[in-house]
């Protein structure tokens, strides 16, 4: 199996293209801030998942790979909700992407918790 075929990955990197194209209409002063922030840690949630996957034949370094995914996921949560505070994001759209990180996040802590379904020894 390949990294990509993790539901958990395929969620994630779906969420950070949405996120992607949410962030292109956010205003220009914000590029170096919220913008690049909140599509760097969307980002980053998956790639933790990939490098998580790789190492999965040493339990500890699978599940410290994932909590840095978790604790990325959780940074997209905040800067998610500075960018419906700020008025770059609609309620619709914030509820809807904080729900797909809240479920991101238990597909995340279920393979914390399973590291031998992922080939963990």
């Amino acid at each position: 199996m390949r990294f990509q075929d993790l539901f958990a990955y395929q969620k994630v990197f779906e969420l950070a293209m949405e996120i992607f194209e949410i962030s292109k209409h956010f205003p220009k002063e914000e590029i170096y801030s919220l913008t690049d922030q909140i599509r760097r840690s969307s980002r980053s949630v998956a790639v933790n998942i990939a490098e998580s996957y790789r190492k999965r034949l040493y339990p500890k370094h699978f599940i410290s790979k994932l909590s840095d995914s978790d604790a990325e996921n959780s940074e997209t949560q905040t800067w998610l909700e500075f960018a419906l505070k700020c008025k770059y994001i609609s309620n619709k759209d914030y509820v809807r992407l904080f729900s797909e990180t809240e479920e991101i996040g238990k597909l995340i802590n279920y393979m914390i918790n399973n590291p031998k379904k992922f080939g963990s020894k």
